[in-house]
């Protein structure tokens, strides 16, 4: 490949992972407390949706777009779908012990069926001819570069040509590695994790830990389906367009071995696999092979581990399991 066709393809593999690493950091978060959230794939959904209603309905209010409110109210949106849609799921399974893996596939059934509801209701009233409604203005606050990236030549290419959002997601990755290896709180988090009973006799609150986590995870995951319609996708909703985005990440989640840090790495490495079919002459059995890459390292990952099994690589004890302080 000649120098302009590589930086293609790290930027575009750049573009594919940033979804992927809000949403695995996210999930992170959420498993380190012990609850396993199938539903990511659909908070991700809710929360790109919840973004396009908050930007369709500035846009439509205004003849001048304001950058600064562009990028705050959907994003307001965003974070409050994405935190609404982990409030249910925390109630359900923590609050009233349902089943967390089938309340979390419940919860991206209904992810994807409210996005596709008040998706095809905001393309009925534009009266759009094809089965899309598009935030161009919006979608341009999202995506301006640093003001100096076109003057540093390959560098500024790969490194600074990016909107805020993709530095987002790595700021967040950052921050959410140390505050579980180096915070006393991410401490509880992880000991809630492990062994509630445990540190439910050291003082520590279980259910609000698991509520705190949850929320906070669902809404930065939701920050990855804002990513994917903001920026990626420049400002355009397809109802049923996000594809197994919400699943990479839970996947890429396994693959990080619950580190965020890793998941930095992971998640390009994963955009680069989904995408690598489109710089290659294949056919299209091959090309379905090549998308299932991610998913096969996933597992040649999985099963390394397991036969290491050290601790430190293995997910959470007392994963996707209900706590009751009766057993204790």
């Amino acid at each position: 490949m000649t120098g302009s066709v590589i930086i293609q393809f790290i930027q575009s593999s750049i573009a594919q992972g940033t979804p992927l690493l809000f949403g695995s950091t996210g999930e992170i978060l959420t498993e380190k407390s012990g609850n396993l959230n199938l539903g990511i794939p659909g908070v991700m959904y809710i929360g790109g949706i919840c973004g396009v209603i908050g930007g369709f309905l500035y846009q439509q209010s205004t003849t001048k777009v304001v950058p600064v409110l562009a990028v705050l109210i959907p994003l307001i949106f965003s974070l409050a779908g994405s935190l609404l849609a982990s409030l249910l799921y925390c109630f359900l399974t923590v609050t009233l012990r349902a089943n967390q893996n089938v309340t979390g596939l419940a919860l991206t059934t209904f992810g994807v069926g409210f996005g596709n509801f008040f998706g095809g209701s905001l393309i009925k009233l534009v009266n759009s001819d094809v089965p899309s409604i598009a935030l161009t203005k919006i979608a341009k606050a999202y995506k301006q570069p640093l003001p100096f990236a076109d003057k540093l030549g390959w560098f500024g290419e790969v490194f600074l040509s990016y909107g805020f959002m993709v530095y987002l997601a790595i700021i967040l990755a950052v921050v959410a590695s140390w505050f579980l290896k180096k915070t006393r709180r991410g401490l509880h988090l992880r000991a809630v994790g492990e062994n509630p009973a445990t540190a439910d006799a050291a003082g520590i609150n279980v259910a609000k830990n698991k509520y705190y986590a949850t929320c906070i995870g669902g809404m930065i995951a939701g920050l990855g389906g804002l990513y994917y319609v903001m920026d990626y996708t420049n400002g355009v909703w397809s109802n049923n367009g996000f594809g197994d985005r919400g699943w990479l990440a839970i996947a890429l989640v396994i693959f990080s071995m619950w580190k965020p840090n890793l998941g930095i790495i992971g998640s390009y490495l994963f955009g680069a696999l989904y995408i690598l079919f489109n710089y290659l002459s294949v056919n299209i059995a091959m090309m379905h092979i090549i998308q299932m890459l991610p998913y096969l390292v996933t597992i040649i990952v999985l099963i390394i581990t397991s036969m290491r099994n050290k601790k430190e690589n293995q997910p959470p004890a007392s994963l996707g399991l209900s706590y009751f302080r009766e057993d204790r």
